[in-house]
């Protein structure tokens, strides 16, 4: 029996377009399903400044095929240099929807991130005033510290303390990925929101390592135990507002996830939305999927439900490309593991 639901069109709260070759290949798996998106600044060099925001936001334009209508939603990279006249600047202008904390080395091109929290105390400051959300990778990079305590020291180190000692300030944990993480969100206020990601709702570690590494299941935050992969899939399909989709979405040619030292990244944007329905289906909240992709993250921004939607059917299996090819060489797209029958059109 064939079945459909109707939501209204989804955003991507955490989005990897990287640039050239590569975003012209990758924009069109996001902008087919997608309205918006938190677009991430980790280029090289990284989107430090409001006029370097909005250089890439016209790449980013000129990239999207025609006839497919997408918006990027801006970010600034967060360094130890950052103006806070400049983020003020950019956000008052509509550019910018948020800056981005990585601690300096936590993930891909994370290089020029935050050390010393001090040094960022101003423009913490400046951006609670204006209402400006910090979206944070939550994970310490302490090599003493286990990578799979990471996010949950990070917690208690690092996030609580920056948001006592910033009354206001608006964060969003991005693609948490812990049962203590959960539990955290869920004890804050409505100052505090959390994206999911795709992948970390189906895979755990033993995905990665079991009987063989994967490396297309390698991502940072790392997966982690199954019991922590429950507890994200219970909150994703919660109904609770301060849980969202962000894909993390993140494309990295074969060859360079399959080095000895390979890159960390799932690439999920083209076949969230059928994976998504799946999850949701198996946890009897298919009624719950458009809040959790299209409605809590526009409250937590401030910004407006989209309008348009978009209709999932359910019917016969149906089947993805394995690869998008890309002028820098193939990027294989996030395998779930089961059948997907919940086609977006």
């Amino acid at each position: 029996m064939t079945q459909t639901l109707t939501i209204r069109r989804p955003d991507d709260w955490h989005l990897h377009l990287r640039d050239g070759a590569m975003l012209r290949a990758v924009l069109p798996e996001t902008a087919r399903h997608f309205a918006r998106a938190i677009v991430m600044p980790n280029l090289v060099p990284p989107v430090v400044t409001g006029a370097q925001a909005a250089a890439y936001r016209d790449r980013i334009r000129v990239a999207l095929p025609d006839g497919m209508a997408f918006e990027p939603l801006m970010t600034l990279y967060l360094t130890e240099e950052t103006d806070p006249a400049d983020v003020a600047a950019a956000h008052a202008s509509g550019l910018v929807k948020a800056v981005k904390l990585y601690p300096a080395g936590a993930t891909t091109n994370s290089a020029s991130g935050v050390t010393d929290f001090d040094k960022v105390r101003g423009v913490l400051e400046q951006m609670a005033e204006i209402g400006l959300p910090l979206c944070v990778h939550g994970e310490v990079v302490d090599p003493e510290v286990d990578i799979f305590d990471r996010e949950a020291v990070f917690i208690d180190r690092i996030l609580d303390p920056i948001r006592r000692a910033t009354p206001g300030l608006r964060v969003v944990m991005e693609h948490i990925t812990t049962a203590d993480a959960v539990a955290y969100v869920r004890a804050q206020g409505d100052d505090l929101g959390a994206t999911i990601t795709t992948h970390h709702l189906v895979i755990n570690r033993n995905h990665i390592l079991a009987g063989g590494i994967r490396p297309h299941y390698y991502c940072l935050p790392v997966a982690k135990r199954e019991t922590h992969r429950l507890a994200l899939r219970a909150a994703a399909t919660s109904g609770e507002a301060r849980f969202f989709l962000g894909t993390d979405s993140a494309p990295h040619t074969d060859a360079n996830k399959l080095l000895p030292c390979g890159c960390a990244g799932c690439f999920t944007a083209t076949n969230t939305l059928a994976i998504l329905a799946q999850v949701f289906e198996d946890e009897g909240a298919l009624d719950r999927l458009e809040g959790f992709t299209s409605r809590h993250g526009p409250a937590f921004y401030g910004l407006p439900v989209n309008q348009e939607t978009i209709t999932l059917t359910k019917g016969e299996v149906f089947s993805v490309p394995a690869q998008i090819e890309t002028e820098e060489g193939p990027v294989t797209v996030f395998d779930p593991g089961f059948d997907l029958r919940w086609q977006p059109s």
